[in-house]
Formats: structure tokens, C-alpha cells, sequence
């Protein structure tokens, strides 16, 4: 009978063991051909906490980077899927993302330069810069007052960073239809659209941005708003017009601004004037909650757009440049 329970015991453990590599090999392998929520949890499993440490450093010594950090992600996956292309540097050979006029203003470079090097301490060649910029975006949101959510790791870093590519970037001038268009190519509907716009919660617009709006004659700007517009753009055209009255916390104050008529770019007004997403403005204006759960989602959405994965890709051991 003892001798039954030492190979019942046995047989269990033996078990155990074989369920146990089979996790572990299951989940490299998903890792490889999909996106994870725990994918660095055997490999580096202190990967969110140093960027999130990282970034909530960086934030406040300087508030103003959460807007950054969100719009870097943006235009990263706009521009050749979430690959951290945006952060490759122009070569003597190839002008990268970075240095197209639409990407100029953008910062928060040395946050992410940052927690890669602290992760190349930690664990080398493991967790790849499109990563870092997903997560970063994510904190950044969490710390600024919006909502806390987790997104799946696992993307492979781009090869190819080229100026010319940036011309699928949303322009300030868009219309409702050209910003449906735009986010409808890369799978988004005009509801994801708008939410994501609310991003706007956060950060500034260059009076170069919208200064057109002034010279025109504009009947979806309020007068006295246009007025404060006027005033900002006395200064330059890189004199700068946050985008609502909180401009670094992330709420629904956005929203109310367009119902006011007091959007800075024209391609945020026209969320309102525009009847097919009128509703959608005016539901995120009155229930912030409401807009907090459908930018989550889109978000999450948004950081799974033409992502690398396996050959397709690699992991930068420096960001700015390919291995």
C-alpha cells in the first residue's frame, strides 16, 4: 500500500511537471505568433514596473510629457504599425520619421531611451522599444488621472523608419469624413475615432496648427474663443494653445470645450458640428465614465495595429537605431 502511494505521489509530481512545462512552452510559443498580457512575465518580470517607475519620474519633473509620451504612441502606429519606428534617428542615408514637420514638436524621447537602458541592465535583448512606447502612453494616461488598464506585450521593433511614410498622419485640418477615412484604414470606427481623439485631454496645439482657422472666416469657432486664438498666435507660430482648461490631467474636459465651440484645430470642432458624431462628443461631455471605458478599448485596439512579430521584427538593443 505504501509502495501504491510513492508511485501515486510520483506519477502526480511527474504530472505537475509535465502541465507546468507545457505552460511555459505554451506561453513562448503564443508569445511568438501573438500578443500577451504576462508575455514578459518568465523572461523579465519586472519589465512594467521600471517603466512605469521610469515614467512616473519623468512626469513630475515634468508634467507636460504625458501628453508627449501618448502622442508618440499615436504616431508611431499610425506610421507602419506599433513598431517604435518613431524613434529610430535619421541617417546620412535616410531621413527617419522623426524629422517629418508633422513630428518635429514631438518629445519624451529620453523617457523611453531611459527605461530601455535600465531594462538592457536587467534583461538583455528582451523587451523591444514598441513595447516601452505602448506601456509608457499607458502610465503616462494612468498618472495624468485617466484610466488604469493593462495592454498585451509582445511587439517586435521595425526595421524601416522613412519620412515619406508619415504622410498617412491625421492633418489638423481634416474634416469629420477625412478623419473617418483615415482611422477606418487602419480598422477603427468613427466612434473609436472620436475617442481616441479625446486624447486631446491632454497637451497643446501650435498656433501653426490652427492659426488658419483665424485668417478664414470660421463659424464653428466661438468669437471670443477665436479672440484668446488671436492672442496666443500674437506670439508665433510655436507659441503654444492647450487644448482644454486641465491641460495635464486627463478628464472629459475636452469634450465640453467642443460642445462650447472652443476646440483649437479645426479637426476637433468638426467632431461636433458634424451630425454623425455629434453624439457620440456630446455622450463623452456628459458621462466621463462612459469616455474612459471606450478609450481604454480603442487604445488597446489601437497598440495591436500592424504589429511585428517574430522574424518580422527584432528587439533594438539601442532605440534609435536598427541592430
Amino acid at each position: 500500500m505504501v509502495l501504491n502511494l510513492v508511485k501515486m505521489i510520483t506519477m502526480a509530481n511527474m504530472l505537475s511537471m509535465f502541465i507546468l512545462m507545457e505552460v511555459v512552452a505554451g506561453g513562448f510559443r503564443f508569445g511568438v505568433d501573438g500578443l500577451r498580457m504576462d508575455y514578459y512575465i518568465m523572461s523579465c518580470p519586472f519589465a512594467e514596473s521600471i517603466v512605469k517607475s521610469t515614467v512616473n519620474r519623468a512626469l513630475q519633473d515634468d508634467p507636460t510629457l504625458a501628453a508627449a509620451l501618448v502622442r508618440m504612441h499615436f504616431h508611431d502606429c499610425f506610421i507602419e504599425g506599433c513598431d517604435g519606428s518613431i524613434l529610430i534617428d535619421s541617417t546620412k542615408d535616410n531621413t527617419a520619421e522623426k524629422d517629418s514637420p508633422g513630428n518635429l514638436s514631438l518629445r519624451g524621447y529620453e523617457v523611453i531611451d531611459d527605461a530601455k537602458e535600465q531594462l538592457e541592465d536587467q534583461c538583455p535583448g528582451i523587451v523591444s522599444c514598441a513595447d516601452i512606447v505602448a506601456m509608457a502612453a499607458r502610465d503616462a494616461i494612468f498618472w495624468s488621472g485617466g484610466p488604469v488598464y493593462d495592454i498585451p506585450k509582445g511587439r517586435k521593433d521595425g526595421r524601416r523608419s522613412k519620412i515619406e511614410d508619415t504622410i498617412n498622419l491625421p492633418f489638423p485640418t481634416f474634416n469629420t469624413s477625412e478623419l473617418i477615412s483615415a482611422f477606418g484604414k487602419r480598422g477603427f470606427t468613427a466612434q473609436e475615432m472620436v475617442a481616441l481623439s479625446g486624447a486631446h485631454t491632454l497637451g497643446v496645439a501650435r498656433c501653426s496648427s490652427f492659426k488658419n482657422r483665424l485668417s478664414n472666416a470660421d463659424a464653428t469657432l466661438d468669437s471670443e474663443f477665436a479672440k484668446t486664438l488671436s492672442k496666443t498666435c500674437s506670439a508665433g507660430d510655436n507659441a503654444e494653445q492647450p487644448f482644454d482648461a486641465t491641460q495635464n490631467t486627463f478628464d472629459n474636459f475636452y469634450f465640453n470645450a467642443l460642445i462650447r465651440k472652443s476646440g483649437v484645430l479645426f479637426s476637433d470642432q468638426v467632431l461636433y458640428t458634424t451630425p454623425r458624431t455629434r453624439n457620440i462628443v456630446y455622450g463623452y461631455a456628459m458621462n466621463q465614465a462612459m469616455f474612459f471605458f471606450d478609450f481604454q478599448q480603442a487604445m488597446v485596439k489601437m497598440g495591436k495595429v500592424d504589429v511585428k512579430e517574430g522574424s518580422n521584427g527584432e528587439v533594438r538593443q539601442n532605440c534609435r537605431k536598427i541592430n
